[in-house]
This record gives structure tokens, sequence and C-alpha cells, in this order.
């Protein structure tokens, strides 16, 4: 087991890859009260082409099969996973991203007993086409509801005219008509093909001992078979520079319209320390801009045209990266216009020194507050281990990062046929 400390954030977490190939990572904290588990794959709803294991051809499965999928692992032959968990006082989750399913549980008690649990029911599928063709049904609904929820539509719009091919534009659950095309055999399938140990990671945070931790870890797994394993084999559409759409309106029934716009990042396909210091070049740059102290956040709201709803995220991911700003807004066509005009200027704005170790100081302090929750640490730990960055070196990274890099970044962040915008009107 490999011991690593981080002095600059007084850290020490252990690491182990095991035989089957999992990587397993143990931060125990003896001053907390909360253990924290999860158990993650690289694997999400743009996993769709792909070579199955131990065959040789592509293939293409229906969309929101890994939804679906993170659904199934739950429900088994003869009870509900979710019981297992609550009789050791633990609170299980899931959910499936673009890119990620992850299971998980928090507990204050029966720490080993609910690590053994989460490894266990994840790694013990059962599907029949009976209770297949019952999912159907559960999500098709599900799929309805967000259909009528406005954030969803909005934030799910806005990437579909971001993006021509790559298969985040469709909706991670899929849709009504695609999930009802999944099989049992189709589940399995994906399992075995995206569900292998060399294929995921465990993170487990809370107070225990390491190395008691991980002999139960490892005994685990050392009682369980697991076929030889490579890589997986997915296939991606090329994806053009350019949005897919400039705009879109659709009409729901909401209070408020919303507008969304999508900047489509002009570096796309990052990995490794590269994606880190974009992640945290764009993140500074919306906190300065739009942020509540910042200049651009002050002059929409003095102007009415963005209310509490005012929201902004970037997203930077190993092939795809986006910037998303979104408001309620009682004139969209306006708030669109003052965006991109503002937008525009960034093309020739120039941070100095100054402004930039504010900027930093910033970040670190965010960055320094995330380690308070154990939540934040282990999926962020997860999300970055996956694009080959260990997340508890962000803060050596940040302090690398140079005025330079984001005014570099600035002059070529906007570009006309990387912007889009997405409204819901009355």
């Amino acid at each position: 087991m490999e011991k690593l400390h981080y002095a600059q954030i007084q850290e020490t977490l252990f690491k182990k890859t095991l035989p089957n190939g999992l990587t397993v990572f143990l931060l125990p904290k003896a001053n907390v009260t909360k253990s924290y588990g999860i158990f993650m794959t690289n694997y999400g709803s743009m996993h769709r082409t792909f070579v199955p294991i131990g065959k040789n051809e592509l293939v293409t499965v229906p969309d929101g099969i890994a939804h679906f999928l993170e659904h199934k692992l739950f429900e088994k032959e003869d009870r509900d996973v979710f019981s297992d968990f609550m009789k050791y006082g633990a609170s299980p989750n899931a959910y499936t991203s673009f890119t990620k399913t992850a299971y998980l549980f928090s507990a204050t008690d029966n720490v080993k007993e609910n690590v053994e649990l989460l490894l266990d029911f994840v790694q013990d599928p059962y599907f029949s086409e009976a209770s297949v063709e019952k999912e159907k049904g559960i999500i098709a609904q599900e799929i309805k509801m967000y259909d009528d929820e406005p954030n969803w539509r909005s934030y799910m719009g806005t990437v579909k005219n971001m993006y021509v091919n790559l298969p985040i534009n469709i909706d991670i659950a899929g849709t009504v008509d695609s999930i009802q095309q999944i099989t049992k055999e189709d589940l399995y399938m994906c399992y075995n093909t995206f569900y292998h140990p060399a294929n995921m990671a465990l993170f487990v945070a809370g107070n225990f001992d390491a190395a008691e931790m991980l002999e139960l870890i490892e005994q685990n797994q050392a009682e369980k078979t697991f076929p030889e394993a490579k890589p997986p084999e997915v296939k991606f559409p090329y994806e053009p520079e350019k949005v897919n759409a400039q705009k879109e309106t659709i009409k729901l029934p909401v209070s408020l319209p919303k507008l969304s716009l999508g900047i489509k990042e002009k570096k796309q396909q990052l990995k490794g320390e590269v994606l880190l210091r974009q992640d945290l070049i764009q993140q500074m740059i919306l906190d300065h801009l739009f942020s509540k102290s910042g200049a651009y956040y002050k002059e929409l709201y003095e102007k009415e045209l963005i209310d509490d709803s005012f929201d902004y995220s970037t997203t930077v991911e190993t092939l795809f990266n986006f910037t998303l700003i979104s408001s309620d807004t009682e004139d969209p066509e306006r708030l669109e216009n003052e965006l991109k005009e503002m937008l525009e200027k960034t093309k020739s704005l120039t941070i100095d020194e100054a402004t930039f170790s504010i900027m930093k100081k910033r970040k670190m302090g965010e960055y320094l507050r995330s380690l308070n929750s154990l939540e934040r640490i282990a999926n962020e730990y997860l999300h970055y281990h996956f694009a080959e960055i260990d997340y508890f070196h962000a803060i050596s990274i940040l302090d690398t990062l140079t005025v330079d890099e984001l005014n570099e970044h600035l002059a070529e962040w906007i570009s006309e046929d990387r912007l889009t915008t997405f409204v819901i009107t009355i």
C-alpha cells in the first residue's frame, strides 16, 4: 500500500491497485463522525459504441443504457439493496453522468460492513426479462418528468446546440423510444465490458484504520473471479469546432423566461495536468467576471436582466469542454445581447498581476474549503483520477498558473461560431 502525504494541504492518502486491476484510495480521518464510500466506473451515457469484452466487432447500444444499468444494479432477485444499507444505518445513492457511473453511501457507523455491501451489490448483477420490462415503465416516467423540468431542458438544450456528433448531445437517460430497445443481454454486455475492476476505482473516507480497511477490501476482491481484460475499446465520432445550432427557443409553462448561453470551448480533448490547468483558468475567469462581486454580474443585475437564479459553470472532461451561463429573465433577447457584448469585450481584456493574484487566492480558498467535505473530496478525486490527475495536487498546480496563461485564454476564448443560446419562453 502506497502512502501519499500532501504537505500543502495536510492530507495523507493510501493507494493500492489490486491484482484484479481495481484501484483503491483510502482517506482515514480520526476527527470525523461520518464515513463516505464511492465505487465508480469509467463508463457513462456517451459510451454507446464499443467492442464488447470477448468480441472483435463494434456494437452500438440503445441510448440511456448506462443510466438504466445503474437503476437495475440496486434490484436483486430476492431483495432491494436500499434495505440492506438501511440495516447498517447508511444512506446509499448513485448517479450516471456523460462519462461516469458512481455508487455511494454515507454513514456514521458500520463503515466496514457498508464498504463490503457497496462492493458486493455492484459486483453481483441480476437482470431478468421481467424486471427489465418493468424498469422501462419507471424510467419512461422519469424521462417525461425531466422533459417538463425547465432547468434540465435548458441544460440539455444548450448542450445539444453545442455538440454536433459527440453523444453528450443525447439525454443521459435516453429517450422513451430508445429505452424500449434495451434487453437483458444488452445490460449484461455493457456490465461485463465496463464494470471490470480494472475500469473502476473505490474511494473510502472517514474514521477507520487504513490497514484493516485494505485487508477487508483485498479479501472481498480475492473471493471473486474476473476475466482477463484490456481497457474497453470505445469509438467516438469526430466533433467539429463550431456549434451545432446557434439558437433555439421552446415554450414551457414557466413563471419567467429562461436564457442559457453556451460556450463550446476552443480546447477540447484534454487530459492530465493540461486539463486541470484549463479547468482552473476557466473557473477563475468566470468567477472574476460573473460572481456576485464581478463587474459583469453587477452590470446585469443593475439593469434588472438577471435574478437570484443566475448561474454559471464550466465542464472540462477528457473528450469535451464547455461553459454555461444562465438566468431566469423578463427579457431574454436583451440579456442575450448584453451577454454576447460582454463576452466579445473579453478579447481585448487584459488581467494584470495584482488582479491575477487576487483571483488565485480566491480559487485557493475555495479549493481548501472543499476539503472539509468528504463527499466533495471522494467525488472530485475519482473524477480527476480517470483523467490522469491527482486532485490533491490541484493547489500546487494552481500555484504555478501564470497571468500569461490566463490572458492567452481570454484572447481566444470567444468566437461567434462557438456560441449558442437556448431560450425557454412562456
